[in-house]
């Protein structure tokens, strides 16, 4: 029985976490926390500044600041390798993905590393800026604060959420720009609680670095020459359109320069070092002016320049930016994007002193510091507010509305999606839509996998009728009613403090139930069940409607719905569809020895589809068993529903043809169903099918789903071998533009189209990829020719590169089907960007991949294999999966 104080503690959570009362407390908690992470580190990038122009005035620079560079990025390396490789680069893509819900730590040691880090490679003069890191800071700090309140899984993300908030307004002392981030980067929501803590965390993070930090930048707009006339507006557009060009060529830079430095090998450490000694040669040689970014940025903006010097600027800044993000480094992009903007604009301002003969005006580079922040970030109201709330001037909103939203169009429209999301999906990750989703989970609610036949107890019994209850069930809590209304819960371990408390076997129940339990609502969704049993350690949770008890959930309830969701079960807890009804089919003789089935779609690429699955009947002696599957509507029942036969026909008359020119038996079929997966498996099921062939996008959009509804759903659970064709783009293309193919010369036209000459096949010593070594015959069989590589992947952690698997795949080809084989293995820390390279640079024309079953039951944090290669590979990719054991 729990504790006077505990009870009280429950009653608080019952009214403050349903009220989000606790929202104001954290929310400046956040705010407070972000400001002082914030003003620390903007302090102590400033001494380490002021102590490396320092060193470099006394002794040469050519040596001190190569040297610091070399060392502050070789510690920062080190460190964010060894304690929190979740710390690298920027923060904000990782800040993104755990709000996406991507499992990857977010927490206090990253907050420290970070911080220290940071610390390191900006004081060592590296060209990032500071502002990235404090968002991340903020938000892990943010999330670490969150684990001390009773705070519900979404209400938590609001809270990290409002921490990035706060920690960009303390970073540039700007409140509306931090709120408006959250709601136009981070989170897409402006609800009432996402509002109002991302509003009062940014206000106090705001306030208190003002207070302790004074201003982001020493502008002080009384002095500077700020003014907007009608004359301007075209020079307005030609920035905006050149910073939205240029904003595209470096978001493609940044990735580029990041796939360029993965494939030198080298480790962080090492890397950042070499970026830091580069950068250190660079501003050694350069103007003094060019030693600090902040000073740089001002000079630039109070333009006594000549036209020469910002275009220098914009040059090296840019370059020794790509540097230090191909590295990885910790630092951010906000300030090397506020410098170059400014250097642009400042450009834009001397071709108007030239053309029109006008005074130098300051308007053009603070303008064009919003303007190309809009095109890098894809945030344009931020971009707007943090340039109006860093001078306080009205004269610089029109021009900044006009130019951010010229460069966003311009720089969507060149390189689609954001620079933070593109960052994630170079590391594997690809973030959904819609952030809010969870795939199934997020559709499942507590009435789904409630129990609503519950046994309880009434408050009036005694103690001996429970301990008989007890033993007569087997569950170890029992839900207390009294009048029709849950009024307790009683648990063993409530029993077990009876001797202690020297009470009666008559003793009634109310005296020792639990009063004031903790439930859930029936429309509560599963993420938020698992957390109230996780937070309170409850092995029981009832459902209730007001006070009336409508279920009961326990943990091996949520066990089953998870172990049902990783078996491709999920759907047994949702209503399942009707079974499928065939419209219309044919047989031929049956004279093979099994049969594969070849699911027929779209007309276009039947014809690819058919000829690799009548290669493989050849070669296997197999049937072949065409199906075609028309969808109806879910309030129609399959087999009462017209359909139309016509396209269908077609395609089975073109199959039995081709079944005819190489003696193949061909049955077809045609299906009306709801739903494509379920009529697949249907027919594996009632025809016996040996082997599955079907076509495959290569990725999905679907939540919760690795290769797309239909496929996952296959790959689970057909109880045959199943084959991924993802037709590769120059054969799609081609198939997009030509007819249906109908006689055997279009047959030799889609073999000429189709040549697949390099093969790639990876090896890892699985089921799968050795299924996949002994179909491979089977697939080259339409190459003439062909050349076929191994290659094996190892990790540069392994100690010891053991190649004998690879050998021994090569040998298996070599000799039971008398085949050329070339191998090769190399070293990388991504297995498929390994193989991606590999790809490209060889050339090939077509992958073959084993499928791992645990692979494809769940997602890592650096997204699944086989679906990485295909989204990113535009040869065809074949994937094999051996029949389910």
């Amino acid at each position: 029985m729990l504790r006077p104080g505990q009870i009280l503690g429950k009653r608080l959570y019952n009214q403050l976490l349903r009220a989000n009362r606790f929202a104001v407390l954290e929310a400046s908690l956040i705010g407070l926390t972000s400001a002082l992470a914030a003003v620390f580190l903007k302090q102590g990038v400033g001494w380490l500044s002021e102590g490396r122009l320092y060193l470099a005035s006394e002794w040469p620079a050519w040596l001190v600041l190569p040297t610091l560079g070399l060392m502050g990025g070789l510690l920062a390396g080190l460190l964010v390798e060894q304690v929190a490789p979740e710390a690298s680069g920027s923060g904000i893509p990782q800040v993104k993905a755990v709000l996406a819900r991507v499992p990857m730590a977010l927490d206090l040691r990253v907050a420290i590393v970070k911080m220290l880090s940071a610390l390191l490679i900006l004081g060592a003069g590296m060209p990032l800026g500071r502002q990235g890191p404090t968002v991340q800071i903020g938000s892990a700090l943010a999330a670490t604060l969150s684990r001390r309140f009773p705070t519900s899984p979404d209400h938590r993300r609001q809270l990290i959420a409002a921490g990035a908030g706060a920690g960009l307004a303390a970073a540039f002392n700007a409140p509306i720009a931090g709120v408006l981030f959250v709601v136009e980067e981070l989170l897409q929501d402006v609800s009432n609680l996402t509002l109002g803590t991302a509003i009062l965390a940014s206000f106090i993070g705001a306030t208190v670095s003002r207070w302790l930090g004074g201003r982001s930048l020493d502008l002080q707009p009384s002095t500077l020459n700020i003014s907007f006339s009608p004359q301007d507006i075209p020079f307005y557009v030609v920035l905006g359109i050149a910073a939205g060009v240029l904003g595209a060529l470096f978001n493609q830079g940044v990735l580029s320069s990041l796939t360029l430095n993965r494939r030198l090998n080298l480790s962080l450490p090492l890397r950042v070092g070499l970026s830091g000694l580069i950068a250190g040669l660079a501003i050694a040689v350069l103007p003094l002016s060019f030693r600090e970014s902040e000073g740089l940025q001002e000079l630039l903006i109070a333009g006594s320049h000549s036209w020469q010097f910002p275009l220098l600027a914009f040059i090296v800044q840019g370059a020794l930016t790509l540097i230090a993000c191909s590295s990885e480094a910790p630092g951010g992009l906000f300030a090397p994007s506020l410098i170059l903007g400014a250097a642009l604009g400042s450009w834009v301002s001397g071709l108007e002193q030239i053309v029109l003969g006008v005074a130098p005006s300051s308007t053009f580079a603070l303008a064009g510091m919003g303007i190309f922040f809009s095109a890098v970030t894809r945030v344009p109201i931020t971009s707007i507010v943090i340039v109006f709330e860093m001078t306080m001037d009205f004269n610089l909103v029109l021009p900044l509305m006009m130019g951010s939203g010229i460069s966003y169009v311009v720089a969507e429209t060149l390189s689609p999606g954001s620079l933070y999301d593109r960052l994630l999906e170079w590391k594997g990750i690809h973030l959904e839509k819609d952030p809010t989703a969870e795939g199934v989970w997020a559709s499942l609610k507590a009435s789904d996998i409630m129990k609503t036949r519950v046994e309880t107890l009434p408050s009036r019994i005694g103690i001996n009728e429970a301990i008989q209850a007890f033993s007569q069930s087997s569950h170890r809590t029992f839900p207390i009613m009294e009048a029709g209304k849950l009024v307790g819960i009683l648990t063993q371990s409530d029993l077990a403090s009876i001797a202690q408390r020297r009470l009666g076997g008559e003793t009634a129940l109310r005296e020792i139930m639990t009063p004031e339990p903790i439930t859930v609502a029936p429309t509560q969704t599963l993420t938020h069940v698992l957390y109230l049993l996780n937070h309170y350690s409850l092995n029981c949770l009832p459902v209730t409607e007001g006070r009336r008890l409508v279920g009961v959930i326990t943990r091996s309830d949520i066990i089953r719905a998870e172990a049902a969701s990783l078996t491709g079960g999920i759907e047994r807890l949702v209503p399942k569809p009707d079974p499928s009804f065939i419209v219309y089919q044919s047989r031929m003789p049956e004279i093979g020895q099994g049969r594969l089935l070849v699911p027929l779609g779209n007309p276009q690429t039947a014809d690819v589809l058919l000829r690799f699955a009548a290669a493989m009947a050849q070669n296997k002696n197999y049937e072949l068993e065409c199906l075609q599957i028309i969808i109806v509507p879910r309030h129609s029942v399959p087999s009462e529903s017209p359909v139309d036969l016509s396209v269908s026909r077609q395609i089975a008359d073109h199959a039995i043809e081709l079944g005819r020119s190489l003696n193949i038996s061909v049955h077809t079929q045609v299906r009306a169903a709801h739903d494509v997966a379920q009529a697949i498996l249907d027919t594996i099921k009632e025809r016996h099918i040996d082997l599955t062939l079907m076509g495959w996008k290569g990725s999905t959009s679907s939540p919760g789903r690795i290769f797309g509804d239909t496929v996952d759903t296959l790959i689970r659970q057909a109880a045959c071998d199943v084959v991924l064709i993802k037709l590769g783009q120059g054969l799609g293309a081609k198939l997009q533009t030509g007819d249906a193919l109908t006689s055997q010369s279009s047959f030799q036209t889609l073999m000429r189209l189709m040549q697949l000459k390099r093969w790639l096949i990876p090896v890892a010593g699985g089921p799968n990829a050795q299924y996949a070594l002994q179909l491979l015959p089977n697939l080259v069989s339409l190459s003439r020719e062909p050349e076929i590589k191994l290659c094996q992947v190892f990790h540069p952690s392994d100690a010891v590169h053991n190649a004998d698997v690879l050998e021994q795949d090569a040998t298996f080809l070599r000799e039971h089907f008398s085949m050329p084989v070339m191998t090769t293995s190399v070293c990388a820390d991504s297995v498929s960007g390994a193989i991606i390279d590999l790809v490209q640079k060889d050339r090939c024309d077509a992958i073959v991949l084993g499928a791992s079953r645990e692979g494809l039951l769940q997602q890592a944090i650096q997204g699944n294999l086989p679906e990485a290669i295909a989204r990113n590979c535009k040869c065809t990719v074949i994937l094999v999966r051996k029949a389910l054991a």
